[in-house]
């Protein structure tokens, strides 16, 4: 159960830090070499793709940090399994340059070692996105 506990209180972080626009700290939230995946067809959406390390990590968070502002997460549900964590989440999301808005949902499927979150997979609304940034 502490391991359960542990693992949500990080998610829970990370995304505080997401939410506050705090790229540190959510790199803080990731392994060295954690890998972050933003599932999608990179010839239809140029965001998606992985990066792998703190310095990729910190360099993709802040720019999607820049471009993207997150308001109003509401987690729907939470599994946990072994080292692997998913979250259904519904947030509000503001593109900054325009101040377009969106109400969509995500599934985060986190993977951890040594306590800190080693893969992050996320599932979006690519489409959604790429008609926001249009």
């Amino acid at each position: 159960m502490a391991q359960r506990e542990e693992m949500l209180a990080v998610v829970r972080r990370a995304y505080a830090a997401r939410d506050n626009d705090d790229a540190e700290s959510l790199v803080a939230a990731f392994h060295p070499k954690g890998l972050f995946t933003l599932m999608g067809d990179k010839n239809a959406l140029e965001l998606t793709g992985s990066v792998e390390g703190h310095p990729s990590l910190r360099g993709a968070f802040s720019k999607l940090i820049e471009d993207f502002g997150f308001e109003g997460r509401e987690i729907l549900a939470e599994l946990v399994d072994g080292d692997r964590v998913a979250i259904h989440s519904r947030v509000d999301v503001r593109y900054r340059p325009t101040g377009k808005a969106v109400s969509t949902e995500i599934l985060d499927l986190f993977r951890f070692q040594d306590g800190k979150i080693v893969e992050l997979i996320e599932f979006a609304d690519t489409a959604q996105v790429k008609m926001m940034i249009s």
